[in-house]
This record gives structure tokens, sequence and C-alpha cells, in this order.
């Protein structure tokens, strides 16, 4: 387990300085605000559930806030996943497959193929499921209600890290469910006290996270985004393109592992074909089923959704060695080789994922592998822009980002003129949209920010044919009020060219993805 650990670990630290993405700055500024003693929803606004910002927050307050100190507070969240997936598992079958489990998790969730050196918001959902459902099964054991109650508490608190956690909660409401009728005789008074107590549990999170914000007034706000936009932002996805989606996300996560996510099939093959695997085949398939359906909602399969699957593919791979370990054993295949055949299987299926990724892992400086990945966003870029307004603003001063970049206001810990950290819901083909943009605008003509920064970058916009262009019209006419002091050039040949104060203004940008920084004049 130490090894394991510490092998992700190691590549993790190699790459700590890894710059954020747009998600975890987002969470970062969000948390940044709530340690000024700022709630959720007032002056950031999202759609996604105040429980990772609160985990950004308290990681920051450890570890500092800084990149550093955020991915810090990812190997404590993986590193805990890691053991927990091995806990897991040894209660289900036994420790060969909880440390095989756990190796397999741990590989996959460090793979860039689902981003997973960024602290998304799938890692905190994961680690709230696997601590849920291994208290949920020692809570069934026990028949403790206090258990029962921790693990829906465990639960709740999924969902809370981002809405799609949900699935875990009704999986572990079904799978209680399900253990209660099983008995016999069925002990009808005693099975609705505890499915009470675990259902109890796990609105507890949610019931008082509503309760805080109502009296904060940040209620309103924070039900809007998170429920009303949301439902709009999860119905825009058509079914062809849900299905190419798929598919071509799919490609991308297995290539670089693909067999050890081989090893994860007949892991579930074996999980319904031998006797002894069988046993467990219902947790394990809702878990599997639950986990998939928590990667689904809108339909976007983006690569970073699909590390809440990790866990319940991590067991299958631990159940193929320990149940392949069985079958030679039945076959009368010497004691060695029932061990180490199934183990030698594993071991080579993980070389060819590191060596698949062997680049990334070992050698890449953060700034190259950020690149390698994100091509074409600006993440280092808006470390160097953040700087440059630290360095030339006070505390007290207002930014304004037009774009979907709101590491900057992290990185220059300044707060933002507009409570609109993505302008991607501006974009879309929903009611909101107009009012959206209007809002924002109103937003920054209010505050008249000092500096004004503008992303003209495909990825921070999605624009589409028919979104509506009014915000672009008012940049045109609002810029005039600002002094261009910077022009951010990244060029396709992978560099990236800075030009500040009167450069910026005789310069002419040679690529598509550039962002502009201006400041407002002192006669406005």
């Amino acid at each position: 387990m130490a090894v394991v650990i510490l092998f992700t670990a190691a590549i993790r630290l190699r790459l700590l300085q890894f710059p954020l993405e747009r998600d975890e700055g987002e969470y970062a500024y969000a948390g940044q605000l709530i340690l000024h003693g700022v709630p959720p929803y007032l002056q950031a606004y999202n759609m996604k559930l105040p429980g990772v910002y609160a985990a950004y927050a308290l990681m920051m307050a450890i570890f500092g806030q800084t990149i550093g100190g955020i991915h810090l507070g990812l190997i404590v969240v993986n590193s805990a996943s890691i053991v927990l997936v091995f806990f897991l598992v040894r209660r289900l079958f036994d420790p060969l497959a909880g440390i095989v489990a756990s190796g397999a998790f741990a590989l996959l969730s460090v793979s860039p193929s689902v981003l997973g050196m960024a602290a998304h918001a799938t890692h905190f959902v994961g680690l709230m499921a696997l601590s849920g459902a291994l208290l949920l099964l020692r809570a069934i054991d026990n028949k403790k209600l206090i258990t029962l109650f921790a693990a829906g508490v465990l639960f709740g608190l999924a969902f809370l890290m981002k809405q799609p956690g949900i699935f875990f909660l009704i999986f572990g409401g079904l799978y209680l469910l399900w253990n209660q009728l099983r008995a016999r005789p069925i002990e009808w008074a005693k099975s609705i006290i505890r499915i009470a107590s675990f259902s109890v549990g796990c609105f507890a999170p949610f019931g008082l996270t509503c309760l805080i914000l109502l009296m904060t007034g940040a209620f309103k706000r924070f039900w809007f985004w998170t429920f009303s936009y949301a439902r709009q932002y999860v119905s825009e996805t058509s079914a062809d393109a849900a299905i190419r989606h798929f598919s071509q996300t799919t490609h991308a996560i297995t290539r670089p592992s693909i067999w050890l996510w081989v090893l994860a099939g007949t892991g579930f093959i074996l999980l319904w074909s031998e006797r002894q695997a069988r046993e467990q085949a219902i947790f394990i398939t809702g878990f599997l089923l639950f986990s998939f359906f928590a990667v689904c909602p809108g339909f976007y399969f983006r690569e970073q959704y699909f590390i809440v699957l990790l866990p319940a593919i991590a067991v299958l791979i631990g159940i193929a060695v320990s149940s392949a370990r069985t079958l030679l054993h039945r076959k009368r295949v010497s004691p060695s080789l029932q061990l180490w055949l199934p183990v030698l299987v594993f071991i080579l299926a993980c070389g060819q994922s590191v060596i698949r990724q062997y680049e990334f892992f070992f050698e890449l400086s953060p700034q190259n592998a950020c690149r390698l990945i994100y091509t074409g966003n600006p993440f280092p870029e808006s470390i160097e822009v953040a700087k440059y307004i630290k360095a030339n603003s006070t505390a007290s001063d207002q930014i304004a980002v037009l774009g979907s970049e709101p590491e900057i206001y992290f990185y220059a810990d300044r707060r933002s003129a507009t409570g609109y950290m993505y302008t991607y819901g501006l974009m879309e083909q929903q009611k909101y949209a107009v009012e959206m943009q209007q809002e924002m605008i109103g937003e920054i003509e209010a505050a008249r920010p000092k500096y004004l920064v503008y992303v003209d970058t495909p990825m921070s916009w999605l624009r589409r044919t028919n979104s509506n262009m009014r915000i672009f019209e008012w940049y045109a006419r609002y810029r005039e009020h600002y002094d261009l002091v910077g022009i951010i050039d990244i060029l396709s040949t992978g560099q990236t060219v800075y030009h500040w104060g009167d450069e910026a203004k005789n310069y002419a940008p040679h690529s598509d993805r550039r962002l502009y920084v201006y400041k407002l004049r002192k006669s406005v």
C-alpha cells in the first residue's frame, strides 16, 4: 500500500506546480472568497453545489492559497481514496484483490486521460462515495443506527460535492433496502427505523447547507444556479452528440491503459461466473451501474467525469486477479503459479500503462505537461496575467475577466467585478442566456473594474453559430474607457509572446488565441 501511494504521490509532487485549469480556478476562487468570509453564490456564480468550494477552502487553509497548496490537498484526497479502495475490496474479497484494486485505481486516477492531475470535484465525490460505501457495509453488519446515519452523511456529502453524487446516495439507499428485504423474517419496524436513520443522514448535509445559505442571503441565487439553470444546462445535448461524446471520450480514456480495462471486463465476467465472487455481485454491480450513471448527467462525457467510475473499475480488476487465482487452484495449477501468474498479468498491464504515459509522468515540466493536455487553453498564461494585475493594483481594486478563466481572480487575489466566473452560459441556447449577458454587463459597468481582461480564445467561450452576440458588441464599445496595457499571444508553435505597456499598443497578434489586458483610464 505504501509503495502504491508513494508512486502516485511522487508523480503528483513532480508536477505540483501544474497550472490550474478553469474548474480548479473556479473552486479556488470560490474557496478563497469563503476564507475571506464571503458565502458562495453572493459574488461568484456557478451551477455546482458548494461542497467542493468548502473542500477547497479547507485545503487552502491547511496548505496555502497557491497552486502547490491545492495540489498537495489533491495528493491527500487521492491517497485517502486509494486506501479506501483497498479496505473496501479487502472487505468484499481478500487482501490480494484489495491491493490490486488500489494499485489499479492509483494508476488510473493519476492518468492525464482523465485529467487526473487537476483537483476536479469528481475526486471529492469519489472520496465521499467510497467512505459511504465502506461505512454502509459496516453498518449492515453491526446494525448500529449511528453508523447508518454516518454512512448517509457521507453519501449526502458526495452529492454536495457535485450533483451527480446523488447517484451514489441512491445506490446506498437501494442496497440498504434490498439488504433489509432479503432478511427472513423481515423485521419491518427495525427496517423502517434503519432506512429512516440512513435517509436523515443523506439529507443532513444538503439541509444544513440550505439553512446556512438562507441565513446569509445567498439561497435564492444558489437555487437558481444549482437547479434552475443546471436543468437547462443538462438538457442541451442531443442524442447524436451524446453518442459522439461518449465514443470519443471512452476511446481517449481507455487507450493508455487498455489492458487494465480488459482486466476490468474480465473481472465483471468472473464476478457472475465464479461462485465465491458471486456472493458480492449485487453490491459490486450496483456500485458499477450507479458510478456509470454519475458520469452521464448532461451527456457531455468529459474526461474528468469518469473519475467517479474508476473505483468500480478498480474493484473489477481486483476481482479478476483474485478470481483467476481461485480458478487456477481448481485446475490444480501449482501454488506459486496460482498467485504469481495473475499478479504478473496485472503488473504487465500496469507496465504498459506507465510506458504509454512515461513522458507525462516522468519527463515533462509542469508547464509543458499542461500544454500537452490543454492545448489552446490559456492556463499557463493566466498566471502571468494575474502577476501583472497583482503587481499593478491594490487589494481593494476589482477586475473583470471576459471569458471563462476564473483562475485569474484566484492568482491575482482580486475580487471580480461580476459574479459570472464563466461565459459559457451566455453562449448556450437556453432561456436565461440573454438575461445573463445583461446582468454581467450591468455588474461590470456598475463596478468600473480597474483592469479588464478579454480572453479571445475559442475554448473560453464556446460560441455557437446561433449564440447571442450582445456581449461582444458591448465589449467593443466599453473597452474605449480603457487603455490597452497587455497582449498575450499564444502561438501555434507552442510558445507564448507577452507584450506589456507601450509594446502592447504597437503589437499585432499572430494567432487566434490571445488575451488582452486593459486598464481603466483615470479620467473615467
